[in-house]
């Protein structure tokens, strides 16, 4: 069966934009936020966990100020999603998150419909005056 495989939901767009949160923060990286062996994130909602994310940056000081993500995967074709998915990213992150998808071409693992990845940046707003 084709699917992906995680242990919370696999949302791969809300993982690459938390990991981004992070790390514009200076914080943990995902994995050791929410680690795979931690039965607390096993089929957890990944917006609920980007959204735990915020609150982290939030307390060490930063506020979330836009973010873009690509989504690289030949299929599903993603186009027909990516309204509902940058509302629903937007609602998590507290701040406007774009959304964009493309194709790998045919080329590696990724062209070949064996996986997706996912690309974020994010901008981080200090809260200190």
């Amino acid at each position: 069966a084709r699917g992906l495989v995680g242990h919370s939901d696999a949302d791969a767009v809300a993982h690459a934009l938390s990991d981004a949160v992070l790390g514009a923060a200076g914080l943990e990286d995902l994995g050791q936020v929410a680690p795979d062996d931690d039965p607390r994130w096993k089929d957890a909602d990944s917006l609920s966990l980007l959204a735990e994310v915020v609150a982290l940056a939030l307390t060490a000081g930063w506020r979330p100020v836009n973010a873009d993500c690509t989504l690289v995967a030949e299929r599903p074709m993603l186009a027909p999603h990516v309204p509902s998915m940058r509302q629903r990213l937007s609602g998590a992150l507290g701040a406007p998150v774009n959304v964009k998808s493309t194709r790998s071409e045919g080329l590696g693992a990724l062209g070949r419909g064996e996986g997706i990845a996912c690309h974020a940046v994010v901008l981080l707003s200090s809260t200190s005056p």
